[in-house]
């Protein structure tokens, strides 16, 4: 098996060590702003969820859907949020297909620190859209990933998808 360099990952496993239980949960906070605000990342609400854009994206147009309910144990889920969640998902696709039109989708959620979870304490779902060669030699040789689009540019676009969506 050959193996790749990622040295950025170190960055990325060293933060899990810090100590998060003192800061306030950015969930929570968004769960409380307006879609309206260009200084955050909402893009859509409903009754038991709401999705954001992911201030560190892998990709232009990476959301996340996050229960308003601060929990994380995925068997805590209940039935309505598990069923809006993937709704929401699916809402989500709908929206990303119509701004940016990818080839397709990841769509997850790490569970746990040890899986990658950056914010373990309160369960998120992922979906980031993906295109045929979107990855590149940028993140292996130079450190850094090509987010092509300005994320506030990407919410006002994914606003508008959501209006047209209802």
């Amino acid at each position: 098996m050959e193996k790749l360099w990622s040295p950025w990952r170190s960055k990325y496993i060293e933060s899990f060590s810090k100590d998060s239980s003192s800061e306030e949960c950015i969930f929570c906070v968004a769960a409380n702003q307006k879609i309206e605000d260009p200084e955050n990342l909402l893009v859509h609400k409903s009754e038991l969820t709401f999705c954001l854009l992911n201030l560190y994206p892998y990709n232009n147009g990476h959301l996340m859907i996050v229960p308003y309910r601060h929990f994380s144990d995925f068997s805590e889920l209940t039935n309505d949020e598990s069923s809006e969640t993937m709704y929401e998902l699916q809402l989500a696709r709908r929206a990303l297909i119509d701004v940016s039109k990818p080839h397709g989708f990841n769509i997850g959620a790490n569970l746990g620190r040890v899986s990658g979870a950056g914010i373990d304490e309160h369960i998120h779902f992922h979906i980031v859209p993906r295109w045929n060669g979107d990855t590149n030699f940028m993140p292996v040789l130079g450190d850094v990933k090509v987010i092509s689009q300005e994320l506030k540019e990407t919410k006002e676009k994914l606003i508008e998808a959501y209006k047209k969506l209802k």
